[in-house]
């Protein structure tokens, strides 16, 4: 996630355009003119210095980009045939994703579908380009809050025990930090749906058990998430980071701002550093190992300031069936990691754990 220096102004409605150009600007240095219908603001355009300028997706009248360009600006046209917004300024919403009744026809399912096609030049350009922007769009819904991670196995079943964990894990974390998580089904999901809801979980669960699965109806699964959405009130905000890449696994609904990247390499580098509150891992198999090892991998190079905690939860889990514990508490031994990875056996000493370290660190 790469921040910018000086200043950058992002525009995406002609509105504001218009405001900013009556304001008496003379130089759009720095600007960034996002989807923005200009087709009548050519020549007003072209009395300005546009040098430094970039014009993302714009419409412009025959023979005005061209102008543009000569006059120093860098402009991208759309893309045609692409079924995502290459220039998006915003995160996605569930109802971004899910936006027709049949998930087949939504612009989750296009999107996977078009991807799979084959990349052409202009498709992975479009690719990089809506990443790009996502990223963007991450580091500024990010930047202020306070983020701790759960990461999980996709394939928990709704009204499974363990479903019901990774449940009231998210919802403990999300009384006092914002949730964030793969965005995907399973210990996703329903860490997801835990800090979504203020009260209510037990009656959720229940409703959301008729559908356990994502397979074999992708829609049913999740409408009947949906349905508890849209029947709670003051829902509070967590955020899921999905990746096409595993188009087979569709994103939760609960994540109230959902980055997903068509690039997984992308994806799970912003999953990591984002969580600036520390990870607890719940009993996964090669994905939730993976992750564990790249982030053991940033704290063991981290500054003290820098490291954040790493909860192991399932005691049996992480030293007999995968013995992850013995080999990460090996490589913490002498680093300044070292008391910040955990092992614990349930929610309340998770929770307890990340809360602690946290007031800690705010202390001192």
């Amino acid at each position: 996630m790469k921040h910018s220096l000086g200043r950058v102004i992002d525009v995406t409605t002609l509105p504001d355009l218009d405001r900013r150009l009556a304001a008496g600007t003379r130089s759009l240095a720095g600007w960034r003119v996002v989807g923005v219908d200009l087709t009548e603001r050519g020549p007003q355009l072209l009395e300005l210095s546009l040098g430094q300028s970039l014009f993302l997706g714009c419409d412009f009248a025959d023979g005005d980009d061209d102008a543009v360009r000569r006059a120093g600006a860098v402009v991208l046209p759309e893309i045609p045939g692409i079924p995502v917004d290459t220039y998006r300024a915003t995160l996605y919403s569930p109802g971004d994703l899910y936006d027709a009744p049949r998930y087949e026809e939504t612009l989750d399912a296009r999107a996977y579908a078009w991807s799979r096609l084959g990349t052409s030049h202009e498709d992975t350009l479009a690719m990089a380009l809506h990443d790009h922007h996502v990223d963007e769009a991450l580091a500024a819904w990010v930047a202020g809050r306070e983020l701790v991670g759960v990461m999980g196995g996709h394939a928990l079943d709704r009204g499974s025990p363990a479903y019901a964990v990774a449940a009231r894990l998210g919802h403990a974390l999300g009384d006092h930090l914002t949730v964030a998580t793969g965005g995907g089904p399973g210990a996703m999901e329903a860490a997801n749906l835990g800090a979504f809801l203020p009260d209510g979980l037990d009656d959720a669960l229940a409703r959301i058990a008729s559908v356990p699965s994502f397979q074999p109806d992708v829609g049913a699964w999740a409408r009947v998430a949906l349905d508890v959405v849209g029947s709670t009130a003051g829902g509070r905000e967590s955020l899921g980071i999905p990746t096409w890449h595993y188009g087979h696994e569709p994103p939760n609904v609960f994540a109230t701002a959902i980055a997903k990247f068509f690039a997984n390499a992308q994806r799970e580098a912003m999953l990591l550093e984002v969580c600036n509150g520390g990870i607890v891992f719940l009993p996964g198999a090669g994905g939730t190992v993976q992750e564990i090892f790249q982030d053991a991998c940033e704290n063991y190079y981290a500054g003290r300031s820098a490291v954040a905690p790493m909860v192991l939860l399932g005691r049996r889990y992480w030293t007999k069936e995968l013995p992850v514990w013995p080999l990460l508490r090996a490589l913490a031994d002498g680093r300044v990691m070292e008391p910040h990875v955990h092992l614990v056996d349930t929610v309340e000493e998770a929770v307890e754990v990340v809360r602690t370290t946290l007031s800690r660190r705010d202390d001192g």
